[in-house]
C-alpha cells in the first residue's frame, strides 16, 4: 500500500464554496451587464410613463396682435408646445397656419399633415395645403383634396382676448386608427 504524506499536496478538485479567479470574473461580468441594461432601461421607462406622469394640458398661448394679420391670408404662426420640458430648448417650440376669416374670427390647423405627421406647407396660388412626404393635399378648409391623408387636417382652437390672438395649444394632433 501506498500512503502519502500529511503535508504532501492532494490535487482535489476546488471546493464548491471556494471562490475561483474564473468565477470571479464570470460574477464581475453579469454584475457590469446588469448595471448597465439598468442604466440604459431608465430613459426607455422615462419614456413610457411620461405622458401618465406628467400629461399635455391644453393652454392658451398668445402668436400674435389681430391687427397684425389681414382677413382672407393664411400665415404661419409659432408658439410653445403644451408639454415642454425643462431641458427642450427650440424643439419646444411648434407652429401652426392662421387665417384671419372675419373681424374676430379666426381658423387654426395644425402643421402636420394627418397621413404621417410631415408638416404640411401653404401654397398661395392653388390654395392649398401641401404635404411633401407623400403627395398628400388639403383644401383651404383643411379637408382632404388628394393623396393618402384619411382625416382633415386638425384644427386648433382660437380666441381673441384683448386684442391679442390666442390658439389653444394640444398635443401634436396626427390621424386616429380606426380597428
Amino acid at each position: 500500500m501506498h500512503t502519502t504524506p500529511d503535508n504532501a499536496v492532494k490535487n482535489t478538485p476546488c471546493d464548491s464554496h471556494e471562490l475561483t479567479r474564473r468565477r470571479f470574473f464570470s460574477r464581475v461580468s453579469v454584475a457590469c451587464a446588469a448595471a448597465i441594461a439598468g442604466l440604459a432601461g431608465v430613459p426607455v421607462v422615462g419614456f413610457l410613463i411620461a405622458p401618465i406622469v406628467r400629461p399635455a394640458r391644453p393652454q392658451w398661448r398668445g402668436v400674435g396682435k389681430v391687427d397684425s394679420f389681414r382677413i382672407g391670408q393664411t400665415v404661419q404662426v409659432q408658439f410653445s408646445d403644451p408639454s415642454p420640458l425643462p431641458w427642450s430648448g427650440i424643439t419646444a417650440k411648434t407652429a401652426a397656419w392662421l387665417r384671419r376669416v372675419g373681424d374676430d374670427e379666426f381658423i387654426a390647423f395644425s402643421m402636420n399633415c394627418r397621413h404621417l405627421g410631415c408638416p404640411v406647407r401653404w401654397v398661395e396660388g392653388p390654395r392649398l395645403f401641401m404635404c411633401p412626404c407623400h403627395g398628400g393635399a388639403y383644401y383651404e378648409d383643411g379637408s382632404v383634396a388628394a393623396g393618402p391623408p384619411p382625416e382633415p387636417l386638425a384644427r386648433y382652437a382660437v380666441r381673441v382676448k384683448d386684442g391679442q390672438v390666442e390658439i389653444q395649444t394640444s398635443p401634436i394632433p396626427l390621424t386616429t386608427f380606426k380597428s
